[in-house]
């Protein structure tokens, strides 16, 4: 291949059909990517990481861990997804994007042997990343599954210590329709003698983490509730969760000392530090935008919180989702007086608009539909007044698309 582009059409072009079209159609075995990192000499096994799971806040607390760390003048990986305006998010360390020539070099080197073995997208980057940091030296590198846990593709590092930051119903043709279901999958991340943090006690799912680290002989830890607001960057209440299971995953890291003066100034510059957008990032002030990529249940309870310290007029949303969430129960929780303007982001696998707008009559909301994501932004704009508040929310994809 002659091109990053090229490079990066063939990686889509194994883009797994649960990204293109839903859960449904989604296979998972580990055998492959075994295979892989086998070909590549194992760089997983040549670097300390550190394996966060959950159904919220993956990427915050990845992100705020990161940041702490390179404080101290570590050189910190992290392998996340999605990506919001360029693949290269995906791998990056201190905040530096992957480059597009050694994406060229990887996927031309490797070729032959990924498209043999039939190599999901997802696989194919976890073995880029892998390599990657092995390459560049780091200290660290900052590992978030992708989905679930067991059967993630990044479930062969043995890190320095496992992270759970919490259970909600998300996935759940893949994952289980219960709390416990999800858990156990999100457990298969625990590992022999490997710490683990559980990010919130929650009575059906504490059991079956307790249970899982005391087969493998883990020390499970969890986070108890701050009794202290931590000033951040991150400046929603949802991220004082967030923050705080951080904090204390920098607490039972093994080798690593900070200080409470290190961590408080570390957590004021999270997003300069690591190059970290999308949460609740107010991207124009007259109008007032706020793009976050809120897209389940449980992430829109944490929205509806931070919204009663917001102050505006009116709040107009513009909503957009993947065919898989429970986009009516997103729904009723969502206030009665705010305009909704309705959409579907370019894939294949977004809800179609004539089912969320069937959700909307049933709820009976005040919506309207658009052809684009950036039509309704337009609409949003124009209905705009003084002190409103627009809000862009429902799926990454949706976001993507306003960035």
């Amino acid at each position: 291949m002659n091109s990053y582009e090229q490079a990066l059409k063939f990686l889509f072009e194994q883009l797994p059909y649960y990204q293109r079209q839903g859960s449904n159609v989604s296979k998972f075995n580990l055998s492959k990517i075994k295979s892989f990192t086998n070909r590549l000499e194992n760089p997983h096994k040549k670097i300390k990481t550190i394996h966060v799971a959950g159904t919220n806040g993956k990427g915050s607390v990845s992100h705020i861990i990161a940041a702490i760390l390179q404080s101290k003048g570590l050189r910190v990986g992290i392998y996340s997804s999605p990506h919001l305006l360029t693949f290269r998010e995906r791998i990056k360390i201190n905040g530096e994007y992957i480059s597009e020539e050694y994406i060229l070099k990887f996927v031309n080197k490797h070729h032959d042997f990924m498209s043999y073995r039939s190599l999901s997208f997802f696989e194919m980057t976890v073995g880029l990343a892998f390599i990657y940091f092995y390459d560049q030296k780091v200290d660290i590198a900052i590992i978030e599954v992708g989905m679930g846990g067991r059967l993630d593709a990044t479930n062969i590092i043995i890190p320095e210590i496992s992270i759970i930051t919490n259970i909600g119903l998300d996935h759940t043709k893949i994952l289980g329709d219960s709390y416990s279901k999800i858990a156990n999958e999100k457990a298969g991340i625990i590992k022999k003698d490997v710490p683990v943090l559980i990010g919130e006690y929650h009575p059906e799912t504490a059991p079956i983490f307790k249970r899982k680290a005391d087969e493998v002989g883990s020390d499970i830890y969890f986070v108890k509730k701050s009794i202290k607001d931590y000033i951040s960057d991150l400046v929603t209440l949802y991220q004082q969760q967030n923050l705080n299971i951080a904090i204390n995953a920098i607490k039972h890291l093994s080798g690593f000392n900070f200080s409470d003066i290190e961590i408080n100034s570390a957590i004021l510059k999270v997003k300069q530090l690591t190059n970290f957008i999308g949460r609740w990032d107010i991207i124009s002030i007259d109008p007032k935008i706020i793009i976050d990529v809120t897209h389940n249940i449980e992430g829109y309870r944490f929205m509806l919180d931070q919204l009663e310290n917001e102050k505006y007029e009116k709040l107009h949303l513009i909503l957009g989702f993947v065919k898989e969430k429970d986009v009516r129960a997103i729904i009723k929780l969502l206030p009665r007086n705010a305009s909704y303007y309705l959409c579907s982001p370019s894939i294949e696998r977004a809800m179609p608009l004539d089912d969320l707008c069937s959700l909307a009559k049933e709820s009976k909301i005040n919506f309207k539909s658009y052809t684009s994501v950036n039509n309704a932004l337009i609409a949003a704009k124009k209905n705009y007044k003084a002190d409103d508040l627009i809000i862009v929310s429902g799926s990454t994809f949706v976001v993507a698309e306003i960035i």
